[in-house]
């Protein structure tokens, strides 16, 4: 089944105006979409590089608050949120619950499982 839609469309890429057959293109041509493509993941690649930069900032910072919750603690030793439960739920990490979803851990409790 062809059709024979004639529909004016402008390339997300270059930004000139062509005729699309079909309501999805998006490019003029086979070189707009490749250059697109590589550019989506050059930007990818640096927003992951910009982002683990500001994760290991972030981890510095922690180094220097007395009291975590969990997801921090874990982001610090390096697990998963369900390990520093167990760990809490075991007694190997001492925490104080402020409410149902409010859980801190105390940093010197956690110097028994960081490993140095």
């Amino acid at each position: 089944m062809s059709s024979n839609l004639r529909i004016k469309s402008t390339c997300d890429y270059c930004g000139t105006e062509f005729i699309a057959k079909t309501t999805k293109t998006r490019y003029c041509s086979h070189k707009c979409n490749s250059r697109d493509y590589k550019q989506k993941l050059r930007t990818k690649k640096v927003n992951k590089e910009l982002n683990f930069r500001n994760e290991k900032t972030q981890l510095e910072n922690l180094k220097y608050r007395d009291y975590l919750s969990v997801s921090e603690a874990a982001a610090l030793i390096g697990c998963s949120t369900k390990t520093v439960y167990r760990l809490v739920k075991d007694g190997t990490i001492k925490s104080v619950n402020l409410s149902e979803r409010l859980t801190r851990i105390n940093k010197r409790s956690l110097d028994k499982v960081i490993p140095q």
